[in-house]
């Protein structure tokens, strides 16, 4: 236990609770066709870690993918969530990651969603088995992004929740709008909304959900949103970023403090 210099008050053991939650990735744009929607970002999170006053961690906030691209990766200390993958093309599969991007639609053969990774994430939705039907949605923290249906796309996996906030909820995947298809809907935890005939939705800046897929002609598929780091830690001691870096805003919960680093690159230490 340790005792505050000059005042003789019993600070609590520094034990810290966190959320690492990566950069979802970007929902799939094709031309004509449908695209996958994008997985959200790795979620994880550590209870009860000992950290130790005055010491440096290390912190990363991972960025959304672009259209078509895999999310970032982001970092506490030895804590690492892996950037969620990008939606497919036609008769394709959604790329790996912390949750798997959904297929493109089909056309001879139709695809399955990728691959998420064990403990971070769900993999995504297949394509509709009907041909030029819906892409798949991308996976989420807390369930699989759903097979395209007929000619609409499929919803975005659910995510999962951390502090009462909800992150890491997969894009959803294009519908084919000259049929009446529809755009599947975002996961609950920032994922985009696929699009059919229009713009899809991008992932929720700072949720780390993925981007919602291309859908038929016209508009755009969405981009995934950035990630977070969330820290939770007695509110007897006060965060610092030594050398700079990161974006964050520190809030008081109770007896604990919240600090929710929304960008960036460096180190957190407390004193």
């Amino acid at each position: 236990m340790q005792i505050l210099a000059g005042v003789g008050k019993a600070l609590a053991p520094l034990v810290v609770d966190y959320l690492v939650v990566a950069g979802g990735g970007g929902g799939r744009s094709t031309s004509g066709a449908q695209g996958g929607g994008g997985g959200a970002g790795g979620f994880r999170t550590v209870t009860s870690f000992s950290a130790t006053p005055s010491t440096n961690y290390s912190c990363t906030v991972g960025a959304g993918g672009a259209v078509s691209t895999n999310g970032s990766n982001s970092i506490f200390d030895v804590t690492t969530s892996t950037g969620g993958g990008a939606g497919g093309l036609r008769d394709s599969n959604g790329s790996n990651g912390g949750s798997g991007g959904g297929a493109g639609d089909k056309n001879t053969t139709g695809g399955v969603g990728g691959t998420g990774t064990v403990g971070q994430g769900n993999n995504g939705g297949a394509s509709s088995t009907t041909q030029f039907g819906g892409a798949g949605g991308g996976g989420g923290a807390s369930a699989v992004g759903a097979t395209g249906s007929s000619y609409n796309g499929g919803a975005g996996g659910a995510g999962s929740s951390f502090e009462s906030v909800t992150y890491a909820g997969g894009g959803g995947g294009g519908g084919n709008n000259s049929v009446s298809g529809v755009g599947g809907a975002g996961g609950s935890g920032g994922g985009g909304a696929g699009g059919a005939g229009g713009a899809a939705g991008n992932g929720t800046a700072n949720t780390g959900g993925g981007g919602g897929g291309f859908g038929g002609s016209g508009g755009s598929a969405g981009t995934g949103g950035s990630g977070v780091v969330v820290l939770k830690y007695p509110d007897d001691y006060t965060i610092s970023n030594p050398g700079g870096g990161l974006t964050f805003t520190t809030t008081t919960s109770g007896l604990n403090k919240i600090t929710t680093v929304t960008a960036g690159t460096g180190n957190v230490s407390w004193a």
